[in-house]
């Protein structure tokens, strides 16, 4: 059995009077690959944030290696490294990329800037982007922007280990990509995986492409609950209803479209 990494229990978390998790129960184990699947709107991205510690919940436990979190990931800090990729980047527009990628090292190591310029290129090797070093992202296209981003998730810190992430969060990595750049992402996230630049991860994305090819579990929340849980073999012969409408984007079914 493999062992628990993280665990959620009876998160819940309100926005207004709006309930986005609801008791939510989730698992994740060391090594594995996960994705969070699911309408617009129904908890997924706020799962992630809970997960990174970016979020509390306003009721239930969130454990780490078996460890209660008090607070956020500021207050207390996990006894693993957890970090996350964002949708839209979150790159800074007036740093470079070598800037970008080595922020925290420049920002709080007392690594010189030749040793911490090299780990950067190491890292950008990592995700197939040699010799951008000195660019800005306004001269990086879309999915270059994206691996800059994994890139400084992946950054390791030489002088504390212990800080060096094991669990990596990719929220929407290929939305607003097209086939070939999403496949060239969807290929970078099982390569980091089984490369050792992060032993677990967990990717929320509603691209049909990105779950089959990113994922071995998958969870369907809807709702702010799980209500299926399978791998990637199962979405062709589940007969769970809220799947099946999910895959073949019938608007018939028991998922209310928002019109």
């Amino acid at each position: 059995m493999a062992e628990p990494l993280i665990e959620l229990k009876g998160v819940t978390k309100a926005f207004d009077d709006r309930v986005i998790l609801d008791r939510l129960d989730l698992t994740l184990y060391r090594g594995e690959a996960l994705a969070i699947i699911g309408p617009s709107g129904t908890g997924k991205s706020t799962t992630l944030r809970m997960i990174s510690g970016l979020d509390a919940p306003d009721s239930g436990e969130i454990y780490v290696q078996g460890q209660l979190r008090e607070g956020l990931v500021e207050d207390n800090k996990d006894p693993i490294g957890i970090t996350m990729v964002f949708q839209n980047t979150a790159l800074f527009d007036s740093l470079t990329v070598d800037e970008n990628v080595g922020f925290l090292l420049y920002q709080h190591s007392r690594l010189p800037r030749r040793k911490i310029r090299d780990l950067v290129a190491q890292k950008l090797d990592m995700v197939g982007l040699p010799g951008i070093l000195d660019l800005y992202p306004a001269a990086l296209s879309g999915g270059m922007r994206k691996r800059v981003s994994f890139a400084r998730a992946i950054m390791e810190n030489p002088e504390n280990p212990a800080s060096n992430p094991e669990v990596i969060l990719y929220d929407e990595p290929t939305a607003g990509l097209d086939p070939i750049a999403s496949t060239v992402i969807e290929d970078l996230i099982t390569s980091l995986h089984c490369e050792g630049g992060c032993s677990t991860y967990v990717i929320v994305t509603h691209q049909d492409s990105t779950i089959r090819r990113t994922a071995r579990r998958i969870i369907f929340i809807y709702h702010g609950k799980i209500q299926w849980e399978g791998t990637v073999d199962q979405i062709d012969t589940t007969d769970h209803p809220m799947v099946r409408q999910f895959f073949s984007g019938q608007t018939d079914g028991p998922i209310q479209v928002v019109g």
